[in-house]
Order: structure tokens, then sequence, then C-alpha cells
């Protein structure tokens, strides 16, 4: 999964999510919390992958990632292709209007576009991306 897609989300927290993203993520979208405060996509089969690879680890390991399970919201797009994100869901990764979703190895992430475009720069500005890429033989 891939791509870059600037979108807004209206009044009543409904987004637009992009055609080829909803193409790979399949007609259900298991929406919760990422990391660096933006939101995670995932489909049914990478979602049941994850959950299949905490098989085995203690429940004291998998505590850790209550919140990410609480949060957890299942998402069919309307005729429109919008999910509507819960009030929770959009207060934790600071989405208002102006949303940035990307598309990341098996999922997307949602971003607010503000703190999008700041990751970004840095990304561009900090040789990291460079280093990473290397590191990955790329």
């Amino acid at each position: 999964m891939n791509g870059q897609y600037a979108h807004n989300i209206d009044a009543k927290g409904r987004l637009f999510i992009p055609t080829k993203l909803r193409d790979e993520l399949g007609g259900t979208l298991h929406v919760t919390i990422g990391q660096d405060h933006c939101l995670s996509v995932y489909s049914d089969e990478g979602w049941a992958r994850f959950n299949e690879s905490l098989k085995g680890k203690s429940f004291t390991e998998i505590k850790r990632l209550r919140m990410m399970y609480a949060y957890m919201t299942d998402c069919v797009p309307d005729a429109q292709g919008r999910i509507l994100l819960p009030a929770k869901l959009r207060q934790y990764a600071n989405l208002e209007k102006e949303v940035v979703i990307i598309g990341i190895f098996d999922r997307a992430e949602i971003w607010n576009a503000a703190l999008w475009q700041k990751m970004e720069d840095e990304a561009f500005s900090s040789g990291e991306l460079e280093k990473a890429m290397e590191e990955m033989g790329m």
C-alpha cells in the first residue's frame, strides 16, 4: 500500500477514503490509534495477521496494547467512500478538518495535515529517510 492523499473531515466526522486504498483495504476498515498520534487503518487480513502475531505473548505483554484495542472501530465506507471516525479517534490524532491519508506497507495511516507536513519536512531535512533506505538495502 502506498501513496499520499489530502482530504477533509466533514462536520459529522466523515472522511473520504481514496478508491485505491479502499480497494486494497477491502470492505471493512479496522481503524485504531497508531504511532506518533496518527490513526492506523487495517484490512481484515492485516488485522488478523496482527492478532495472530500476538499468539504466544504473555498477557503482561498484550495488556500494553489495551488502548489500541479499546479505541478500535470497524468502519464500512458509505456509498460515497466515506467512513465515520469516532470523536475519540479524531481527538487522539488531532483531526479537525485537513488530513493526509498515506499508504504504508500493509496499512494506511490518517494524519493531521500540519503534523504530517512537519514529519515530512523533518524526514527530508534530517537525512533519516536516506539512512533508513540505505540500511534496508535500497
